[in-house]
C-alpha cells in the first residue's frame, strides 16, 4: 500500500514536471515571437505581463481581483498613451498590449468567480498571455482554452490562405474598386461617398487579413479546439466577413468584427455592469473597447459612435418588431419565435431596409481610415482634425440619421 501511495506521488511529480516544461516552453515560444516583431519593446508586453501577475498575487485573498486589475491595467495603459513611450513604439506594441490586458482580466474574474479554482503558478500564467499562438496577432483565449491547447494535440494550418485573400483585397482591389474594377462616375457628393466606401472596404479587409492571420496561428499554436467524446473540432472563428459586408445589422456587425473579443467584452465587461442599465452598460462596454484600443480619438469617435448606433437600432427594431409582429429584430429569430409574420415580402423588405442603413453607417465610420499621404500621422495615430474633417466631409449623415432614428423610436414608444 506504500509502495502503491510512492509511485502515486511520483506520477504525480512526473506529470507536474512535464506540465512545467510545457508552459516554460510556451513562455520562452511567445517571447521569442514579440522579439521577431518587436525586438526589444518586447520589454514593455513582458513588463505588462509582470505587473499582472504581481497584482494577482498581492491581491490573492480578494474577491474583487478582476476589478482591481483592471483599474491597474488602465493606468498602466494610460501612462504609455501619455507620450511617456514613444507613441511610434506604442502603436506597434498595442495589440499585443491588448490581448495580455484581456487575458490577465479574464483570469481575474474567473478566479473571482470560482471558474479558475487556483492562482495559477508563474509558470502556467506567462505561459498563457505569453502564448505564441496569439500573442503577436490575437486573439484573446480563456485559460482553459490555452490548458487544453499546450495538452499537445493534433496541429492543424488553415486559414492562411483567406488571411492572404484578404490582404490582396486591401491594397490591391479595395482603394481601387470604383476607378477600375467598376468604373462609376458622379457628382462631388457621389464621388465623396464612393471613395468613403472604397476606404471602408479596404480597412475592413486589413482587419480581416489580421483575424484569419490569428485563426491560422492559434490553430497552428494548437489552441481552437472542443473535444466530443474522441473527435476533435477545430473550430477557431474570429471575422466573419459576410456578416460585416452584407449585414443583417450593426449589431451583427459589431459581434462579428472580433469575435473573440466581442465575447470578452460581454462576459468581462457587459454583464457585470447591466445593473447600471442597458444603455449604461452599453456605454461602459463600448468605452472600455476603447480604453483596450489606446487613448486615440478617431478609435474612441468610432466605438462610442457604435454604441449609440447599436443601441438605437436595436431598440428601434424591437419596437417595430412588436408592432408589426414580425420578423425584424437585429439578430435573427428563431424558428419557433412567436412573431406572426416571418417570411412575407414587405418582412424581408425591411430587413434588407436595415441592413443597406448599416452598410450606410460601416462607409461613414469607416471613412475616416483613410491613411491620405501622412505616413507619420498613420503610424502616431490620427489626430482629432483628421476625424472631423472626413466626417465634416460626409455632413456628419451618419450622426444625423442615428438622431433621427432615436426620435422616431420614442415617438412610437
Amino acid at each position: 500500500m506504500e509502495a502503491h501511495s510512492r509511485q502515486e506521488d511520483k506520477n504525480m511529480r512526473l506529470k507536474w514536471g512535464v506540465s512545467t516544461v510545457k508552459h516554460v516552453t510556451s513562455v520562452l515560444a511567445g517571447m521569442y515571437g514579440l522579439f521577431l516583431f518587436f525586438e526589444l519593446h518586447m520589454l514593455w508586453v513582458l513588463l505588462l505581463s509582470a505587473l499582472c501577475y504581481l497584482v494577482l498575487l498581492l491581491s490573492r485573498h480578494s474577491s474583487s481581483r478582476g476589478l482591481f486589475l483592471s483599474v491597474v491595467i488602465l493606468i498602466y495603459l494610460l501612462i504609455g498613451e501619455l507620450h511617456l513611450i514613444d507613441m511610434v513604439t506604442w502603436h506597434k506594441i498595442r495589440g499585443s498590449q491588448m490581448v495580455v490586458a484581456m487575458k490577465a482580466i479574464s483570469l481575474a474574474f474567473d478566479l473571482d468567480r470560482g471558474a479558475v479554482g487556483t492562482l495559477p503558478s508563474p509558470a502556467e500564467f506567462l505561459g498563457y498571455v505569453l502564448f505564441v499562438g496569439t500573442v503577436v496577432f490575437g486573439p484573446w483565449i480563456s485559460f482553459s482554452s490555452y490548458k487544453n491547447a499546450i495538452e499537445g494535440r493534433k496541429l492543424v494550418g488553415s486559414h492562411l490562405l483567406k488571411s492572404q485573400i484578404c490582404l490582396l483585397v486591401s491594397t490591391c482591389i479595395a482603394p481601387y474598386l470604383f476607378t477600375l474594377f467598376i468604373p462609376v462616375q458622379g457628382n462631388t457628393v457621389t464621388q465623396k461617398w464612393l471613395h468613403a466606401y472604397e476606404t471602408a472596404v479596404s480597412f475592413h479587409f486589413s482587419n480581416y487579413f489580421v483575424g484569419h492571420l490569428s485563426e491560422g496561428t492559434s490553430m497552428l499554436a494548437g489552441a481552437g479546439f472542443t473535444e466530443e467524446k474522441d473527435n476533435i473540432r477545430w473550430d477557431m472563428s474570429v471575422v466573419k466577413p459576410l456578416s460585416v459586408e452584407m449585414p443583417r445589422s450593426m449589431v451583427m456587425v459589431v459581434t462579428s468584427w472580433n469575435i473573440p473579443m466581442s465575447r470578452w467584452l460581454k462576459t468581462y465587461v457587459f454583464k457585470n455592469t447591466v445593473k447600471l442599465g442597458t444603455f449604461p452598460a452599453i456605454l461602459v462596454t463600448y468605452t472600455a473597447s476603447a480604453l483596450l484600443h489606446g487613448l486615440s480619438f478617431h478609435l474612441g469617435a468610432v466605438l462610442l459612435s457604435l454604441g449609440f448606433i447599436t443601441y438605437v437600432e436595436h431598440v428601434l427594431r424591437k419596437r417595430l418588431a412588436s408592432i408589426f409582429s414580425a420578423c425584424i429584430l437585429s439578430r435573427p429569430c428563431t424558428s419557433d419565435c412567436s412573431h406572426q409574420h416571418k417570411k412575407e415580402y414587405w418582412v424581408m423588405l425591411l430587413n434588407v431596409v436595415f441592413s443597406f442603413l448599416a452598410i450606410f453607417h460601416l462607409t461613414y465610420l469607416g471613412s475616416m481610415f483613410d491613411p491620405g499621404d501622412d505616413e507619420q500621422e498613420v503610424e502616431e495615430g490620427y489626430a482629432a482634425i483628421h476625424t472631423i474633417q472626413r466626417w465634416s466631409e460626409l455632413n456628419w449623415a451618419s450622426h444625423w440619421v442615428v438622431f433621427a432614428c432615436w426620435v422616431f423610436y420614442r415617438l412610437i414608444q
